[in-house]
């Protein structure tokens, strides 16, 4: 065998196997999580594109670790987990005029909450909305998903959240009313990252 097909032969070889342990990682992160209160099956992986998964990549940013960066045009949040590297996440985000800027504060976190729309999206939607007013308990059918993470500011709630989704095909998406939209898998895994007073960054364009 010469040396030019042993050589590409082995960066075959190579590339195969890191392909095959990111799609295990990704199975991983994705797979079933009977443990739940609300236990939840795998997200099949053919419907959350490649880019839109959960995954560790290089990050140039002055955030200091620990903190959340939500890059509205780009779809994507980032916790910054320092020397130049952080864990990014798919988002979708509020539709135009709906969405939040600047910086926020982790206030208080929330597993399998409640959801009771605004005022505002009852006006705007009544036939939607109006018959959840009293509230709707958490759930896998309730839109706040399986996790929520509630912006402050000031001390002041600014009812923008980091949240689930029960509308999985919604990621990468600019359609909510304003919050972050995560995967239920991926908020889960934030969650579990950030305490009460985690400084949030939200770019805008």
């Amino acid at each position: 065998m010469s040396i030019s097909r042993r050589h590409l032969l082995l960066g075959l070889s190579a590339m195969l196997a890191g392909c095959t342990a990111q799609t295990s990682s990704q199975l991983a992160n994705y797979g079933p999580r009977p443990d739940e209160k609300h236990p939840m099956p795998a997200m099949p992986l053919e419907k959350v594109k490649p880019e839109l998964r959960r995954q560790e990549v290089a990050y140039a940013t002055e955030q200091a670790p620990g903190t959340i960066v939500v890059d509205t045009p780009a779809r994507r949040l980032y916790y910054v987990l320092g020397a130049g590297r952080a864990m990014r996440y798919g988002i979708g985000v509020g539709r135009e005029g709906y969405a939040l800027a600047g910086n926020a504060y982790v206030g208080r976190k929330a597993e399998w909450p409640s959801w009771t729309p605004t005022p505002n999206m009852i006006r705007r939607d009544p036939q939607k909305n109006l018959k959840y007013a009293g509230g709707l308990p958490g759930g896998l059918t309730n839109p706040l998903g399986a996790r929520a993470i509630y912006l402050y500011r000031g001390g002041n709630d600014t009812m923008f959240r980091i949240h689930g989704t029960n509308q999985p095909w919604s990621i990468g998406q600019a359609m909510s009313s304003g919050c972050v939209r995560m995967l239920n898998h991926d908020v889960i895994d934030l969650y579990e990252r950030v305490k009460p007073g985690t400084k949030v960054v939200v770019l805008q364009a």
